[in-house]
């Protein structure tokens, strides 16, 4: 047995947060690594004692195995726990710890070695009678081979990186025509996030489930699963919903996925938690998809059906301790639902977006949990993973979760940065989910360009808006006069003041004037149109208010003057009154002008001076945020300049690429 009193969070974010939330309660002394960018990050503020590691990049801090061991011997850690992502499925990273004497609080060296191969893995899946997927995992990686091989699969198939996850190297093929190009980006992508360009073949499953068991084991030869999740919604290949259990679960299902996923656990002699993914098709057949040696992201919804702390599991199994649970123990318990909260711009592709935090502010209520690693006033850093943070809701049944975590995601205020929270919203409101329908097709079948567009605010909204910022802007006008009382500053000599707020809408303007009429009342007329709103109270960024006779709960933030963020049913919306400001300090370059659209590490450049280009063409590669982003021609034209080049690192709005227009 191997006991300690240190550990050392080898990560960042929510998980960090999480992972020391229960180490301190368990009387483990907590201490974070963090980058100078993460400086004043919550999972920071909360650790026992905290060691910078390097700068920003990844490469230079969470990444770098010399410093985070380092910081372990100089914070006098006794263990370290890796999160998840970064060095968590890293066989040399293990290595090193236990060469360290460190405690890694996770599975062996060489269980995470196999099972992050998943050519090799599958292999060993085959042997321990695991249904598997038809495929090629072969050693010749050859694109004749490979060609070959995937005819004799036959079509559709699915190219997947043998290293890492995450959607990253993966692509589908229809036909046989499209084999070479797909091998080509599949190997370039999985090389770059991986450090490895082996490709596995699979024949792909069409519409089917992405279900995984999360299995547990110590290092007495105890194995158990604690059930099941359904992570179906996804986007790219990366899980955007999950919830325990699987709506379509059977008990004799269970007891057949859950013996395979005990099964592969004990084959490779594993200890601590893991998950074992497969893909369910509509017959009832399930097949081994791959299994993941750390925690999953989506660990809490099986916490909250099950009333286990997964990381206190996995401090106990650490220290060699017995597990203390056998199969016949776990019971579940209602249902659980998890989206992932991710700055990112549904309508702009998903594009990750970077900024300030404004406010954040979650939600509370019964049976809502939200992880998260952000605080109000920090900022969104281009450098890492767009996730957030992890909005959950538990209820007796799945229905009852449902409406909670819609009403939760509701009731949580994030301004300053564009969120995917409106989209997690529409999930969940769609008939087929709330049927728990839904595929890995479901995005897909049910998410066009209109779905994710952003629609222009109505003059409900724009009236709220507007008397929200008028009684924002008189309350600072009163602080900063002190003999005045707030009603006067609502009239003047000739009666009633309007005060006019023109804001975009769409295409569109909205001009508005709003003016009191007395004990918080206010008219607001746009043209021939008339809105009467009433406000009710207003305080710490909610504003209660009536329009036109019916009530409204709103969330705001006001960062600076002339502006406001919004959220109404969840939709979050943005308001720049246009007078506040110089005319025309909106307007942008036009198209010609191609800037990076965040930091990032340019891969590659497409084009030279003198190059004709056409609107889409491929101009260059932006690595950011741990997705790679094409940069294309938003004109016909002739390439001018290209101060940009590959292989650097490029900031916010830097110029890559100068066409004059054709």
């Amino acid at each position: 047995m191997r006991t300690f009193e240190s550990i050392l969070v080898a990560n960042r974010g929510e998980i960090a947060v999480r992972v020391m939330s229960t180490a301190q309660s368990l009387g483990y002394r907590a201490i974070a690594v963090y980058s100078e960018a993460d400086a004043q990050a919550p999972h920071v503020q909360m650790a026992d004692d905290a060691v910078l590691i390097g700068p920003a990049p990844v490469g230079e801090s969470y990444l770098d195995m010399a410093r985070i061991l380092k910081a372990a011997k100089a914070s006098g850690a006794q263990a370290i726990h890796p999160g998840y992502g970064f060095l968590a499925e890293n066989a040399s990273f293990a290595q090193a710890c236990e060469d360290a004497g460190l405690v890694f609080i996770g599975p062996g060296v060489e269980a995470i070695d196999l099972m992050g191969n998943k050519a090799a893995a599958k292999r060993r899946m085959i042997d321990a009678d695991v249904p598997c997927v038809p495929g090629y995992e072969g050693d010749d990686q050859s694109d004749e081979a490979m060609i070959r091989e995937a005819n004799n699969i036959g079509f559709p198939l699915m190219v997947k990186a043998a290293a890492g996850g995450g959607g990253r190297g993966m692509r589908l093929v229809e036909q046989s025509g499209d084999v070479a190009d797909a091998l080509a980006a599949a190997r370039s992508e999985a090389l770059n996030a991986f450090g490895s360009d082996e490709l596995i073949l699979e024949r792909a499953i069409i519409r089917p489930r992405h279900v995984e068991v999360q299995v547990f084991a110590d290092s007495h030869g105890n194995v158990i699963h604690l059930g099941e999740r359904d992570c179906s919604v996804q986007r790219r290949h990366q899980k955007v919903v999950e919830e325990a259990p699987c709506p379509v679960m059977t008990p004799d299902l269970r007891a057949r996925m859950g013996a395979a996923a005990v099964e592969a656990a004990r084959s490779i002699a594993y200890r601590g938690a893991g998950t074992v993914e497969f893909l369910l098709d509509g017959n009832g057949e399930f097949y081994f998809l791959e299994m993941n040696t750390r925690l999953q992201v989506e660990h809490p919804v099986t916490e909250l059906i099950t009333g286990l702390d997964l990381v206190a599991l996995q401090i106990q199994v650490a220290e060699g301790r017995e597990l203390g649970l056998n199969q016949d123990d776990i019971t579940l318990n209602g249902h659980a639902i998890e989206v992932r909260l991710y700055a990112e711009d549904p309508a702009q592709d998903f594009l990750p977006v970077t900024g300030a935090i404004d406010l954040w502010r979650p939600a509370l209520g019964e049976g809502v949990r939200i992880d998260a690693g952000i605080a109000t006033g920090l900022e969104v850093s281009p450098f890492y993973d767009p996730m957030l943070a992890k909005v959950m809701a538990w209820g007796e049944t799945r229905e009852i979760a449902r409406h909670r975590l819609i009403n939760a995601l509701k009731d949580t205020a994030l301004f300053g940065s564009t969120t995917n929270r409106s989209f997690l919203i529409d999930i969940l409101q769609r008939e087929r989910f709330a049927k728990g329908e839904a595929t890995t097709a479901f995005i897909g079948e049910e998410f066009d360009e209109d779905d994710l567009a952003v629609p222009a605010p109505t003059l409900h909204q724009g009236a709220m808006a507007a008397v929200v910022q008028y009684t924002v802007e008189r309350q600072a006008a009163f602080d900063n006069s002190l003999n005045v009382s707030p009603a006067l500053m609502d009239w003047s000599s000739a009666g009633h003041l309007g005060t006019r707020y023109v804001y975009a809408a769409g295409e569109d303007e909205m001009d508005v004037v709003v003016t009191p009429q007395g004990n918080d009342a206010y008219t607001v007329r746009s043209g021939d149109d008339e809105v009467a709103v009433t406000v009710i109270e207003r305080a710490d960024h909610v504003a209660r208010l009536t329009v036109d006779g019916r009530r409204h709960s709103v969330l705001y933030s006001a960062p600076a003057a002339g502006v406001l963020d919004l959220s109404i049913d969840g939709r979050g919306l943005h308001f720049r009154n246009r007078i506040a400001f110089a005319a025309g300090a909106e307007d942008t370059a036009g198209g010609g002008r191609v800037v990076a659209p965040m930091h990032g590490n340019l891969l590659e450049v497409f084009v030279k001076p003198g190059d004709e280009v056409a609107i889409g063409t491929r101009l260059a590669v932006l690595e950011a945020m741990k997705m790679q982003h094409d940069i294309l021609a938003e004109i016909d034209g002739t390439v001018a300049e290209v101060p940009a080049t590959a292989g650097t690192q490029v900031a916010a709005d830097d110029l890559l690429v100068e066409i004059e227009a054709a």
